[in-house]
């Protein structure tokens, strides 16, 4: 069974939309597009370069694909897996792209997920698409979530949880803090929340 594991730079307060430059993503008006830049280091690169290394295929919602569609295949010595790795592409209103191989789902995407995890393969990787990510998370899809925490706060924009988040328990499996600040920790499902008192001996 494939797992769907959700990576996300993430401010304090829950924010993951556009982190990476000005243009990435300005609906909404935001305007702080590209907040974690100036906090990248050494320790942060060997994360990524981990984790992006990893067997992995892609699940993207479409705004985050747009994104990476032009972006990707002009630096793809960075990242080279990112070419070879199956795009799945949730979207109602693209179904063919040059950027290959990318599967286009419509209509119900918790359930085409659903069927994608039964499947053989490697695990679906999922960053940035904030929508697709609160669709993931109210149909109970997702098996962990890989943050790199940012210690900044921005008061607004996309966020990672929301209203209708199903409520879950997690156990941290990897953690680490880099030198700018940075906390990245890997969080695995562990089931329900469970509930006490502190009054209780």
């Amino acid at each position: 069974m494939r797992k769907v594991i959700v990576l996300e730079f993430i401010t304090l307060d829950g924010v993951i939309q556009a982190g990476g430059g000005p243009d990435e993503d300005t609906s909404g008006g935001f305007a702080y597009g590209g907040w974690q830049v100036p906090y990248s280091d050494e320790v942060l690169g060997a994360t990524m370069k981990k984790q992006m290394s990893l067997p992995f295929d892609l699940l993207l919602g479409r705004k985050t694909f747009e994104i990476w569609e032009p972006y990707w295949p002009q630096h793809a010595d960075i990242w080279p897996g990112v070419m070879s790795a199956t795009k799945y592409v949730a979207s109602n209103t693209i179904t063919s792209s040059e950027w290959q191989p990318s599967v286009f789902l419509g209509g119900d995407i918790a359930e085409k997920v659903s069927q994608l995890k039964q499947q053989e393969g490697p695990d679906l990787h999922v960053y940035g698409s904030a929508n697709l990510v609160q669709t993931l998370m109210k149909h109970d899809l997702v098996d962990e979530f890989w943050l790199k925490i940012y210690p900044l706060t921005l008061g607004s924009g996309k966020r990672l949880f929301t209203d209708g988040t199903m409520p879950a328990a997690f156990k941290v499996t990897e953690s680490q803090i880099s030198p700018n600040g940075i906390i990245i920790a890997n969080y695995q499902r562990s089931g329900a929340v469970t509930t006490g008192s502190m009054s209780e001996s």
